[in-house]
């Protein structure tokens, strides 16, 4: 085994035990620290990153990478801002580890507390988005996790410069480096999941095939989702011109995000006048619209170019709609249920009744009534970031901030108590009270 790799996430499991012992105010003061670096170093980023387009071109060119994969590598002025504002917020956030969750009394002195503690060591496989750096980076720190970062290349100057940048700080304010750091190579991803002794979770970011590559090659523990196939179902009881601007905001607004919309469902009982205006609308937008033959039918002075049955489970990623019509809300349900991604789903309506239906039956991560998708978000869900979206039913779900890289234990203290004692004949009783706690 190569040993660099493991020597990193030896390095690594070190420092994760390090940050468990540390204050709270010693995590946030190195987040904040960081995001200030970031701030007065933001010319030389931009520098860097631009090596990485200049790279990047060559990639697009030969149809390596996609216009959106380009596009996600870029940084900007403004990314960078939302950037330090993003670490800023995390460092604002209450302490999530050391929370007592629950607290029963056994016996009179024997007191059990279930209490919220980090996860271990992260390992975190990215593509092109150099603000997965800092986002994932002031989560792992904030809940007092360690993190191994494994970039695209096509970022990878990039996410090595604000990865030094970010171990620097933790350097000069007390904490230890490798609480955050970085490896390159393909080959290096196929260690690094054969180590499950190191490693306690590793959460993908990026393409279908790289998280369903993930998810088949370790017994680590993974978290994330391989696709965000999200819809939005206009209602027969919908506010029609709240629904455009729902699609529109949710398809245009950043297509290539995982919670920008992909499919649309319309009832039949406002086909007729919603699909013409909702056309007009996004084709002034560039979109191109796909549809089932009965929305071709309808906007037939409109180019749309017909789906095939597969290709309802497609992430576009890009200024590209599938449009389809239902007859009604259980079959914009069943609709969802066999081609979603159980990402996040939509309903515009002004029927509760059918809002309420909707919400109940639809199996998503998220789940929005009159809303667009992508206020599926950490930030904008108030975690400060995201290490990513997750569509599991176990342990985290949807948008992951701080308290999903939290898990927690149990601390029993007592004075003197035997175990036998509570056996036999004679045996004393649990008083298993439930005792306040903060």
């Amino acid at each position: 085994m190569n040993q660099p790799v493991r020597a990193i996430a030896e390095a690594a499991r070190r420092a994760s035990r390090a940050l468990a012992t540390c204050s709270a105010e010693q995590r946030d003061t190195a987040i904040r620290a960081a995001a200030q670096l970031i701030e007065q170093q933001h010319f030389q980023l931009l520098q860097t990153n631009r090596q990485d387009l200049d790279a990047a071109h060559r990639l697009l060119d030969s149809g390596e990478i996609t216009s959106a994969t380009f596009e996600r590598l870029r940084l900007t002025d403004k990314k960078l801002a939302e950037m330090i504002h993003s670490m800023l917020a995390v460092a604002d956030l209450p302490d999530p580890v050391g929370r007592v969750l629950q607290r029963t009394e056994l016996d009179r002195g024997l007191v059990l507390d279930k209490v919220t503690c980090p996860l271990g060591v992260l390992a975190v496989i990215f593509e092109a988005r150099p603000d997965a750096v800092t986002q994932i980076s002031a989560l792992a720190l904030k809940s007092a996790n360690a993190v191994i970062l494994k970039a695209g290349r096509e970022v990878e100057r990039t996410a090595a410069a604000l990865v030094e940048i970010i171990a620097q700080s933790l350097a000069q304010n007390g904490l230890p480096k490798d609480a955050v750091s970085m490896m390159t190579g393909r080959e290096s991803v196929q260690q690094l999941l054969g180590m499950a002794d190191l490693v306690d979770m590793v959460i993908p970011r990026g393409s279908k095939q790289l998280v369903e590559y993930i998810q088949a090659n370790t017994r680590i523990p993974v978290l994330g989702h391989a696709e965000g196939i999200c819809h939005i179902y206009v209602d027969a009881a919908a506010d029609m011109e709240m629904a455009l601007s729902l699609i529109d905001d949710a398809k245009t607004d950043y297509p290539a995000a995982c919670n920008a919309a992909e499919t649309v469902l319309v009832h039949q009982a406002i086909a007729d006048e919603f699909l013409p205006r909702m056309a007009e609308r996004l084709q002034g937008k560039q979109v191109k619209l796909r549809g089932c033959e009965r929305t071709r039918a309808i906007l037939s002075n409109h180019p749309v170019e017909a789906v095939s049955e597969g290709e309802w489970r497609h992430e576009y990623s890009d200024l590209v709609l599938a449009v389809r019509m239902v007859n009604s809300i259980d079959e914009a349900i069943d609709h969802i249920h066999m081609f979603g991604s159980s990402h996040t789903e939509t309903i515009v309506t002004d029927d509760p009744a059918a809002a309420g239906r909707f919400l109940n039956a639809v199996d998503a991560a998220g789940v929005f009534h009159n809303a667009s998708t992508r206020f599926a978000d950490g930030f904008r869900y108030g975690f400060g970031a995201e290490v990513g979206i997750s569509t599991s039913k176990l342990h985290a779900r949807g948008p992951v901030g701080v308290e999903g890289l939290t898990t927690y234990k149990y601390v029993l203290r007592g004075s003197g108590q035997l175990a036998r004692d509570y056996q036999g004949p004679k045996a004393k009783a649990f008083t298993h009270r439930p005792l306040e706690h903060e």
